[in-house]
């Protein structure tokens, strides 16, 4: 029981830390994500997390991001662009993990990403990827889903 609660613990940093690379990313636009990749491997808690799913994610959404903000846009009220980055970057992983890692439940992927828009996003933001995640969800994981 440790072991999988210690699982989800480095995976929830592996998520914070692909945010925190996007968010770098993004503001500096959008050229290379490896000065954001080499920053945050150098941060002090790098090796609490899960540095494989870590690696993945920051290649897979920076591999994909087009196709991701296309997945986005239906479900989003604005233009991307007018996303505060820690939002932007949120809805990126959490596309990402829809649409690329099945194993993990969409609800995990929800809660996941809710969670980080409360520790690193503006006051009510969570609300905001909440509402946009179920609407993703439902279109990517409609069996899921029950859509």
């Amino acid at each position: 029981m440790a072991k999988e609660s210690n699982s989800k613990s480095a995976r929830r940093r592996s998520r914070e830390l692909v945010v925190q690379g996007l968010y770098q990313w993004l503001v500096t636009g959008e050229g290379s994500v490896s000065a954001a990749d080499v920053f945050i491997r150098e941060t002090p808690d790098f090796h609490k997390a899960d540095e494989a799913y870590y690696t993945q994610m920051l290649k897979g959404v920076v591999a994909q991001v087009a196709e991701l903000r296309e997945a986005l846009v239906p479900c989003v009220d604005r233009p991307l662009v007018e996303l505060s980055p820690v939002e932007h970057g949120v809805l990126l992983v959490a596309a990402y993990e829809l649409k690329n890692e099945l194993s993990v439940p969409y609800k995990v992927v929800i809660n996941e990403a809710v969670e980080i828009t409360k520790s690193f996003g503006g006051t009510d933001g969570f609300k905001y990827v909440n509402g946009v995640l179920d609407k993703l969800a439902g279109g990517l994981r409609a069996l899921e889903v029950g859509i």
